[in-house]
């Protein structure tokens, strides 16, 4: 009896090992992160997240577990995405890479605390009821975005002054939306802007190939998703077309792109980082006041600058935040 027992033990014990040790492994807090652009878009932003959270104690893999969600650059799959993570379920989702991961977070779960990095106001998009006190389980990042428009078209005319027509490249409605500025910025400086709307499933080679045989003489990329992703596809196309290009996004300058200027990624992301770790301390997203974000980097790739004959004024330089050489 004692025979079969202690092989009975010994056989349910063997088949339980794998069991506990996936036990253990569920029982570190799980935090879910959902992003809109594709896994290798943003490098540096995910360290940066991961020194968020390193500062409030959490590291991957030791004491806190990250799943990692992406939609490619289709926003359309991040209901599907969040939906997952729900299931999990997880503790925290940092619903990063723009507003439309804040949206698709906070229409799945009333529950699970969202840390969200938004360039859309929170307060008017109905993320949170105020800066200071959000309610409910959003809180986050807001960072710049309109308000930037007219100074990349300032930085671009700058160095470029003798281009006349500009191509404005947008593809998500937020970024119509910003056409109205941009066009009053470009009046301002006495250029002509030609607003061009593009779909995910555009061929970005023919399109920026046609807007060069239609008289473009340089670029204003608009932010999205789709962009984000392929920014650098993006940097690399104007490049081979000798198109000076300006964009948000530090990738498209190292890329090929001629300057970027917007909000520091690693700035926001950190700050994301931070506030999943001290929610996952305790604290409630309604108690976190929403961070209004103003660092904003400028990089200029003096490579592409050189290629295209385009002398970079020394004050911009002296301004520049990162300089390619």
């Amino acid at each position: 009896m004692r025979r079969r027992q202690f092989l009975a033990l010994l056989g349910g014990g063997a088949a339980a090992w794998p069991l506990g040790a996936r036990a253990q492994q569920a029982a570190l807090p799980i935090v879910g992160f959902l992003n809109p652009n594709r896994s290798d878009a943003y490098p540096d932003a995910i360290a940066a997240f991961r020194t968020g959270l390193r500062e409030q104690g959490f590291i991957d893999g030791e004491n806190v577990t990250i799943a990692y969600r992406w939609a490619d650059g289709h926003p359309d799959r991040l209901s599907a995405l969040t939906t997952e993570l729900v299931r999990i379920p997880v503790n925290v989702i940092a619903a990063t890479g723009g507003g439309g991961a804040a949206y698709a977070a906070k229409a799945a779960t009333k529950t699970i605390p969202i840390i969200f990095n938004s360039a859309d106001d929170p307060v008017k998009a109905g993320l949170v009821a105020s800066l200071d006190r959000p309610g409910g389980n959003l809180t986050g990042v807001s960072r710049l975005s309109v308000e930037l428009m007219p100074k990349r078209l300032e930085l671009l005319h700058e160095i470029a002054p003798t281009v006349t027509t500009i191509a404005y490249l947008v593809e998500s409605q937020s970024a119509v939306a910003t056409a109205a500025v941009a066009q009053e910025a470009a009046k301002t400086l006495g250029v002509e802007l030609r607003v061009v709307k593009v779909t995910t499933d555009v061929d970005l080679d023919e399109t920026i190939g046609r807007l060069v045989q239609a008289g473009a003489k340089a670029l204003l990329v608009g932010s999205s998703a789709y962009f984000n992703s392929r920014s650098k596809e993006l940097g690399e196309l104007c490049l081979r077309y000798r198109l000076p290009a300006v964009y948000q996004n530090r990738q498209f300058a190292a890329a090929g792109g001629l300057i970027s200027y917007g909000p520091s990624l690693a700035d926001a992301y950190r700050i994301v980082g931070e506030y999943t770790g001290r929610v996952l301390k305790g604290e409630r997203p309604a108690n976190l006041p929403v961070q209004q974000q103003t660092k904003v980097d400028l990089m200029i790739n003096m490579k592409v600058a050189q290629i295209f004959g385009l002398t970079i004024p020394l004050p911009l330089l002296g301004r520049a935040d990162e300089v390619i050489e």
